[in-house]
């Protein structure tokens, strides 16, 4: 970053959300394999690997959005936001839950009731978080871009670090 240049918070909004489609990519994938050959060690670790991914950069995400960004949006618009942030708690829920789904059938792979609540587990929480970011990019993010001046992008910039 250049001095005196800020970030630009929706590019960088955005760039985290594509990485994240390519781990619900990934997830998708894992689970199919699970429902067409059933649990392995190595389909766990592809698994594991989307989980670890949603719990640390999907979390730091969400609150960055939370703590930098809405706060300023909301002197323009609140009702995005808000929708934002229950999409978040519904998120934190699901993802708990398919959490306690891997570990089960981590314990048990042999056990289908454990495959199949993975498995619907992970498929609702794959369609809850790309229609989430498609809400975002497409309906959120360019109310930002309408409504947020270049000193207010900058302070949501600074709010980010």
């Amino acid at each position: 970053m250049a001095a005196g240049r800020s970030i630009d918070p929706v590019a960088q909004f955005m760039q985290e959300h594509d990485h994240a489609l390519q781990q619900l990519v990934a997830l998708n994938r894992a689970i199919r394999t699970l429902e067409e050959h059933g649990c392995t060690p190595a389909v766990l670790q592809r698994v594991d690997t989307a989980l670890e991914f949603i719990h640390e950069e999907v979390s730091v995400h969400n609150s960055r959005e939370e703590d930098a960004l809405f706060p300023v949006l909301e002197r323009y618009v609140e009702g995005p936001t808000e929708v934002m942030r229950r999409e978040h708690r519904i998120l934190q829920r699901r993802y708990a839950k398919l959490r306690k789904a891997a570990d089960r059938l981590r314990t048990r792979p042999k056990s289908r009731p454990a495959l199949r609540e993975l498995v619907g587990s992970a498929s609702a929480v794959v369609q809850l978080l790309v229609n989430h970011i498609h809400k975002e990019n497409q309906i959120l993010f360019p109310l930002v871009r309408k409504f947020l001046t270049r000193d207010a992008l900058r302070e949501v910039a600074r709010r980010m670090v």
